[in-house]
């Protein structure tokens, strides 16, 4: 009964995270800029990332992205649905710099990187067990839990062996909160997403965006999307 009563203690605290997380985005950066992310991606930038996916140099994992971005949930199999997958393919389009330490290209390619972005795990899979085999400190990212990658019930925002869970299962509203905790916790970006963070930030949420540097393929992404408007 105790031990009941904890985690429900625990679970609470977590909800009240979520929240506060929202809230602060919107007292450092106004109700308008908090809310870009929801309203225009699914009206405008998902279409125009397609858009630039398939002029990309086509590679199988790609070519399944693309697939997965044109079906609806019924259809896939395996793979993300078309939501989650219209922002993976950002990767693509902004994958990971060339590690300016020893000018060799970055460690990591875009199939890679977006490991950092997201995991998965099937429903009945331990959170607590997947927390526990977390050996390193890594950047905030997604823990997608659900029968198959395109049928996901619950999202947890995973940081520093915490998972705080989402209110909703919707794949945008949880990497709307993703990028929004790393102005909470007050972190860095992943450097293998650093890319696609900067993207969101200086194009998306127009933060910072004549101030901030950005990778050239970024500014060039960037200036490709403002135009469409």
């Amino acid at each position: 009964m105790r031990s009941g009563a904890v985690a429900m203690t625990h679970t609470h605290e977590a909800k009240q995270r979520a929240e506060q997380i929202k809230q602060d985005f919107s007292l450092k950066f106004g109700d308008d800029i908090s809310a870009e992310f929801l309203e225009k991606w699914p009206t405008h930038y998902r279409q125009k990332v397609l858009e630039q996916s398939r002029g990309l140099t086509q590679t199988s994992h790609l070519e399944d992205l693309l697939h997965n971005a044109d079906s609806t949930t019924e259809e896939l199999e395996h793979g993300w649905d078309r939501e989650m997958t219209s922002v993976l393919l950002l990767i693509h389009l902004m994958p990971p710099s060339p590690d300016g330490r020893n000018k060799r290209p970055g460690k990591l390619s875009a199939r890679q990187a977006i490991d950092h972005l997201v995991k998965f795990i099937k429903t009945g899979t331990s959170v607590q067990g997947h927390l526990d085999s977390i050996t390193e400190r890594r950047q905030p990212y997604l823990l997608a839990v659900g029968t198959q990658k395109s049928a996901i019930h619950k999202h947890l925002l995973v940081i520093d062996k915490h998972a705080i869970p989402r209110q909703s299962p919707d794949c945008l509203a949880s990497f709307d909160e993703l990028f929004k905790a790393h102005f909470f916790f007050a972190t860095s970006y992943n450097r293998d997403l650093a890319n696609v963070y900067h993207f969101l930030q200086t194009a998306v949420y127009w933060i910072d965006a004549a101030t901030t540097k950005v990778n050239p393929r970024v500014e060039e992404m960037r200036a490709r999307m403002l135009h469409w408007f």
